[in-house]
């Protein structure tokens, strides 16, 4: 009994979205959380959402109705938009697009405590060398947390009052910089999450970026249906599939992609002896990885994409239109995954003096949808580069400063 204590937790979760909205109302039934999100007056709206009962609904707070069909019901202790919230926590949690964690962490900088460790999920690509470059000095004395993906399919079904899990995973990739902190921050974050999803320890975050599947999918798919070779710019009558809709044409596009995700990793591996990015398999290995048992024939990639049973039915981001429909060429395919995926592998070939042929006409065709500019005369020199996570955003234009950012030695 002498050992036995009351162990405190402060949990802040950022964002007011699906995600944001499940991990508030689950963290605040068991720890002291907070909830913030610094896009417009959504903390507010949220806020009231929970205390604005009805005369046929008596229940102040949250309910979260989770995939075993148990229901809990929890307050947070605040929801704002006040970012020295930051300073009460222990962990942060950013359920929020990947284009939005730099505002985050300039936003907490000023407020953050040593030893707080703060979790992306998912982190996206050189999640880690943007937390780093915002936190300045405090970098060294946090832990940074990459999730591969969300630990959750999940949705509110009554937006700020509502949530429900419809399915967990049963395992999720994490990496933490730094290394030595992997211990404390895998088991506090387990200890948020339950039994499942198992957090998986990754060697390095940088296994995380470079296996990031959305910087590939996304952009190479759009662009191997929407590009000037493929489309003549028409509307069309019907809306293409997007995954079963993979031609042999969008696979090689695909291939090309994954296989100079391939090459900057090996280039890695052969400047740094003993280090690993395992994790950071082909797009291929990835499917193999991720839908086992879910695809009806998955010898080849295009065969993995077109007969994935989770993919049957979604079609490619449209607009409709007189004549059919037009593609959406600033879907968050294009306008998230590029900025925040391509760009920093592509930085990163780009200091390691590795080819990337496929990136470069992709990025060249997606920067154009966007009317942005980050790849010049083969160069990640574009007016529009702060906007994107490749190193050269954040003033790193050499290997051996990458390396160091990345606290590969």
């Amino acid at each position: 009994m002498a050992d036995e204590k009351k162990n405190g937790l402060t949990v802040l979760v950022c964002g007011g979205g699906n995600a944001a909205q499940v991990a508030t109302a689950m963290f605040a039934a068991r720890y002291d959380t907070y909830a913030i999100s610094l896009y417009a007056d959504e903390g507010p709206r949220w806020k009231q959402s929970m205390c604005g009962s009805r005369w046929f609904d008596q229940v102040n707070g949250m309910e979260l109705t989770l995939d075993t069909g148990k229901k809990l019901v929890s307050m947070p202790t605040d929801i704002t938009n006040d970012p020295s919230i930051a300073a009460k926590a222990d962990v942060i949690i950013l359920a929020v697009p990947s284009f939005a964690h730099g505002q985050y962490f300039e936003a907490f900088y000023p407020y953050i405590k040593p030893g707080t460790v703060v979790a992306c999920m998912p982190a996206r690509s050189g999640g880690d060398i943007l937390f780093a470059a915002k936190m300045k000095e405090k970098a060294d004395s946090l832990a940074f947390v990459g999730f591969e993906t969300l630990p959750w399919a999940c949705r509110f079904t009554e937006w700020g009052k509502r949530a429900t899990i419809l399915g967990t995973k049963g395992s999720i990739l994490a990496a933490v910089t730094p290394e030595s902190e992997a211990t404390r921050a895998i088991s506090i974050l387990q200890g948020l999450l339950g039994v499942y999803p198992a957090i998986t320890k990754s060697p390095n975050n940088l296994g995380i970026s470079l296996r990031n599947p959305g910087q590939v999918i996304h952009p190479g798919v759009m662009y191997g249906r929407w590009c000037p070779e493929k489309w003549d710019g028409k509307p069309v009558a019907e809306k293409p599939l997007f995954y079963q809709g993979v031609d042999d044409f969008s696979e090689s596009i695909l291939l090309g992609l994954s296989n100079e995700v391939q090459d900057v990793c090996r280039k890695v591996e052969s400047l740094v002896p003993g280090f690993s990015l395992k994790d950071a398999c082909t797009l291929h290995q990835w499917y193999l990885d991720s839908y086992k048992g879910q695809m009806a024939d998955d010898s080849t990639l295009r065969k993995s994409m077109n007969t994935c049973s989770a993919y049957t039915g979604l079609t490619h981001p449209l607009k409709d239109v007189d004549g059919g429909f037009m593609p959406d060429l600033r879907y968050r395919y294009i306008a998230e995954d590029i900025p925040t995926g391509l760009c920093f592998t592509r930085g990163l070939a780009e200091l390691l003096e590795v080819p990337t042929p496929t990136m470069d006409k992709v990025m060249t065709w997606g920067q154009e949808q966007l009317g942005k500019s980050f790849l010049v005369d083969g160069k990640m020199a574009g007016a529009n580069l702060a906007e994107t996570r490749a190193p050269q955003a954040v003033g790193i234009k050499t290997k051996e400063e990458f390396f160091k950012a990345a606290k590969i030695s």
